[in-house]
């Protein structure tokens, strides 16, 4: 009798440390994207002068939608297997390289006075006077950028027979294909072997310890014997 080997844990810590990253990437990217990242002063020649405070939001519009395509991450790296991971990983590192086009933009050339009165929607006879830059906001959208980054790295890197969720969030019939699979190999071999497929074989009177080739070390010697345990 050999006892199977369970191969497959539940979650890897990469997808764990995948897990975390993307979701403080979210809240940063999204945290950001409600401050103020641009102060507009503006005058027409008519009133007093115009102060418009623009928002992560307004300034860099992708910033909310990716923080929701980092959260969308979250749930696709619990739920995808093999090498769809490393497409999920693929993804993200994209979603993170523009969600710092922006912050890297306005850190490195400031708030050019035509885009911050378009953003702002000033009429057409108004001219900005002064612009200031918020760096704080910018840099948490950069830092939320960077973690997802290392997010892709780390879902990148999760082993293939390591991803997704643990055996037992699996559809019936992949457990049932899995018990199948399971009864038609001896015991012994290299196959891997999950937990949950241990039970289900065990459910359907299938002993996954016993390998089914072996004969009863017994039979040879009462072969040659009568039933009434004499010998002629």
């Amino acid at each position: 009798m050999s006892a199977p080997q369970q191969t497959r844990p539940g979650r890897s810590r990469n997808t764990v440390v995948a897990v975390v990253l993307l979701i403080l990437a979210a809240a940063a990217l999204w945290g950001s994207s409600r401050m103020t990242w641009v102060r507009v002063e503006s005058a027409d020649g008519l009133g007093a002068d115009r102060v418009t405070e623009l928002n992560g939001g307004a300034w860099a519009a992708a910033t909310a939608p990716l923080a929701l395509v980092l959260l969308a991450a979250v749930a696709a790296v619990l739920a995808v297997r093999g090498t769809a991971v490393r497409i999920v990983a693929a993804a993200v590192a994209l979603a993170a390289v523009a969600a710092a086009i922006g912050p890297v933009d306005l850190l490195a050339t400031g708030a050019d006075a035509d885009t911050a009165a378009q953003i702002a929607a000033l009429p057409d006879r108004a001219e900005v006077t002064a612009t200031d830059v918020f760096v704080f906001p910018a840099l948490l959208a950069l830092v939320g950028a960077v973690l997802a980054v290392a997010a892709a790295v780390a879902a990148w890197l999760t082993p293939v027979a390591q991803a997704g969720l643990s055996s037992k969030y699996d559809s019936p019939g992949a457990r049932k294909e899995a018990t199948a699979r399971l009864a038609d190999s001896p015991a012994g071999t290299d196959e891997p072997v999950t937990e949950r497929a241990l039970w289900d074989a065990l459910d359907s009177g299938i002993d996954p310890t016993v390998d089914g080739g072996d004969d009863d070390p017994g039979d040879e010697g009462r072969s040659d014997s009568s039933p009434s345990g004499t010998r002629r």
